[in-house]
């Protein structure tokens, strides 16, 4: 009598998959080389003032792109598959589910420097040193309006620096807490996780590029109003 073989079982060990496309992770991390350029040469002043404004437009650029890749960018890019309600927030803090990409805690994160961030480029399109540099759409606001967002622009400072400092504890936080290490995908784009699809990169490349045109077009025709 033989024995009826039986068929291997599918593996469900984690596996690399690849979860940041190129795009993103580009954008993160030209993001927080800008962000802290930004954060010094304000600090600095005088001659490094231009230099800020230059760079706030750049942000404002990756802002604006990251905005549009959340609608036509990789699976795990998308607005549509990580931002989550208050149920899927709480299952995962009580460990009920785990997640490729953004978690929805992260996602909650993630909408609020986002957020943060637009609210402090765009003011800086109102603002000045009251010297030599100016906003280059302070000439469209009263003189009240342009205080009131400059006020804003620096309370809202204050804001970004608790978020990002939040930020890095989260990220400490999951790569010693919970040994789940956050910052090697954000480097590779690879994530260890079973049984989930990976996104091709190469396929959305060109897509990334069209729109990081329009993005760049934008801002470049609201700087020059």
């Amino acid at each position: 009598m033989h024995a009826t073989p039986v068929a291997p079982r599918a593996s469900t060990a984690p596996r690399p998959i690849r979860v940041w496309d190129l795009p993103t992770r580009l954008f993160h991390w030209l993001l927080a080389v800008l962000v802290v350029f930004s954060f010094v040469t304000a600090k600095v002043g005088g001659s490094w003032t231009a230099w800020h404004f230059y760079s706030g437009y750049a942000i404002l650029t990756l802002l604006v792109f990251r905005v549009l890749w959340g609608f036509a960018g990789n699976r795990y890019a998308r607005f549509a598959r990580f931002v989550r309600g208050p149920r899927a927030v709480m299952a995962y803090v009580r460990g009920r589910t785990t997640v490729a990409g953004h978690s929805p805690l992260g996602a909650l994160s993630v909408l609020l420097v986002l957020a943060a961030l637009i609210l402090q480029a765009v003011t800086g399109l109102f603002t000045s040193d009251d010297i030599a540099s100016e906003g280059p759409l302070l000439k469209l606001v009263s003189g009240e309006t342009g205080a009131l967002l400059a006020r804003l622009h620096r309370w809202n400072e204050k804001v970004l620096i608790a978020l990002v400092a939040l930020h890095l504890v989260a990220v400490l936080f999951y790569q010693w807490g919970r040994q789940r290490d956050l910052i090697r995908p954000m480097l590779s784009g690879d994530q260890r996780h079973p049984g989930l699809p990976g996104s091709d990169d190469a396929r959305l490349r060109w897509r990334a590029a069209v729109l990081f045109a329009v993005a760049a077009g934008l801002v470049g025709w609201i700087v020059n109003l």
